[in-house]
């Protein structure tokens, strides 16, 4: 369907060779996002804590306390998750370590769409089928790279 849109062989060897020696690997978030998440889980968690301990704590049901706590859990396994993930740009295609492995290869792409949003940089890679996929890029030599990508697969309109 959208075939005529993807680079030829020839423009991706040299988007491969213009990318330089693969793998590309590094954060999938910038140091300060990772850093931020983390004070905000630590002031939301001390709040909790305060009013839990404070005489407000004693009339909150203890479903409301429950839910409290497993979204704050779930909080925690997302920063978590944010903090290690890796994102690697190889011969095969792009892989992103987050709660599930995110993974595409080059000959399922479509086309992309870089977003250099402030707090995060994002490739959205679109496929023949299925949903968009997005990579996110937390080091210079991916945000470079990405919009290397986004590039190639824009001249193709």
């Amino acid at each position: 369907m959208l075939s005529h849109l993807r680079p030829s062989t020839e423009e991706h060897t040299q988007l491969l060779h213009e990318l330089g020696p693969l793998p590309i690997r590094g954060t999938a978030w910038p140091g300060w996002i990772k850093i931020l998440a983390w004070v905000v889980l630590a002031f939301i968690g001390g709040q909790i804590v305060r009013i839990a301990a404070g005489p407000l704590g004693q009339n909150i049901s203890s479903m409301v306390t429950g839910s409290i706590i497993v979204c704050f859990i779930g909080l925690l396994v997302l920063a978590r998750y944010m903090h290690v993930s890796q994102t690697s740009i190889t011969e095969t295609g792009i892989q992103q370590s987050w709660l599930s492995r995110r993974e595409v290869a080059w000959e399922d792409i479509q086309f992309v769409k870089f977003i250099p949003l402030f707090a995060s940089k994002k490739l959205i890679c679109f496929l023949g089928r299925g949903r968009p996929v997005v990579f996110q890029a937390g080091t210079k030599e991916l945000q470079i790279a990405f919009a290397r990508i986004s590039l190639v697969y824009r001249r193709r309109k």
